[in-house]
């Protein structure tokens, strides 16, 4: 079998059939769970950012990632973040998931996060919260994608604990509880795990 060969930017501009906008909308076919991922920077201030890149990695060690975009206003820090927490969003939080989505000042008026077992920012009513210390960072183009290994778990059931959902550029909700099971020697497939 052959080895990979890297391709060069004007390689791929030379073969690439679809502009930004038809990728990002392909994209959006992809349903995504909202998370907002908090850490402290090095003068103490709470940094957050809205994300729908969160995903598992690893059982064992216990590993997530995410992706931070590197026009992002507290890309610094986030290269640099040693710890940090990621909560993932219930369906009433869209105004949350709004508000760390935006390049402002004001992220965190009116919310006191919770403080983990790990000293990070938490933020309330999340579904889940994993609180983690860096374990690698990657090159994802105009993103740095960085893993995670979880040291310590939050959950909080509600009694519609729904999540928060984003689909085709709009936050959406889930229909009723119907769906079909999955057969359960089959449940690790879908997963990766």
């Amino acid at each position: 079998m052959p080895a990979p060969t890297e391709l060069s930017s004007s390689s791929e501009a030379a073969t690439r059939t679809f502009s930004d906008r038809e990728f990002r909308d392909a994209l959006g076919f992809f349903p995504t769970g909202v998370a907002v991922v908090t850490t402290i920077a090095a003068d103490g201030t709470r940094v957050g950012a809205t994300i729908s890149s969160f995903n598992s990695v690893s059982m064992s060690p216990p590993l997530i990632l995410f992706s931070i975009a590197r026009s992002a206003g507290g890309f610094a820090t986030w290269a640099a973040a040693e710890t940090y927490a990621v909560s993932v969003l219930a369906q009433h939080q869209s105004e949350i998931s709004t508000r760390f989505a935006r390049s402002r000042d004001d992220k965190w008026q009116a919310i006191t996060p919770r403080i983990g077992a790990t000293g990070s920012l938490l933020l309330p009513d999340a579904l889940a919260c994993f609180e983690c210390e860096s374990y690698a960072r990657y090159d994802g183009g105009d993103h740095l994608i960085l893993v995670g290994r979880v040291q310590a778990i939050v959950t909080t059931p509600l009694a519609q604990s729904q999540p928060l959902v984003f689909y085709r550029g709009r936050y959406r909700e889930l229909g009723a509880e119907g769906g079909a099971d999955l057969p359960p020697d089959l449940s690790y497939l879908l997963h990766g795990w």
